[in-house]
């Protein structure tokens, strides 16, 4: 079993509590499922948040979703001119049998801008997007 590094981001469409909560357990269950991973896999997972985001802290939502005794830490993303605004970004360390290629990092939102070389990389319509789409 090795050690792998896996990386995800979101961005919010707007600083609440709970958009904060819905969209980092989206990504964090999106990283899971795109690489068959379980709680227990995790190792440790850093959370980076930009300085428009302060409704709550982002590993507040990997606690709900089981994560209560794997290490987390939340920490504040550079401010850099023009950079993305309201951007969640993680990188969690995993137990994975993946070969490092396989290793899926999740993208999501307007944050799929940010790694398009990425060919995993996808966008996740907003629920007003999703609703007209007669899906």
């Amino acid at each position: 079993m090795a050690v792998r590094a896996v990386r995800g981001a979101t961005q919010l469409d707007s600083d609440t509590r709970e958009h904060m909560l819905e969209r980092v357990a989206e990504m964090v269950t999106d990283v899971m499922e795109s690489n068959g991973l379980e709680v227990d896999d995790f190792i440790s997972v850093i959370f980076t948040a930009t300085s428009d985001l302060v409704s709550e802290f982002p590993a507040y939502a990997a606690r709900r979703l089981g994560f209560g005794d794997i290490p987390l830490l939340c920490a504040r993303e550079l401010e850099i001119d023009g950079s993305m605004p309201r951007v969640v970004r993680m990188m969690a360390h995993v137990e994975t049998d993946l070969p490092r290629a396989d290793v899926t990092h999740c993208y999501l939102h307007g944050a799929a801008a940010l790694r398009k070389d990425l060919t995993r990389t996808r966008s996740v319509p907003d629920e007003d997007e999703a609703e007209g789409s007669g899906s």
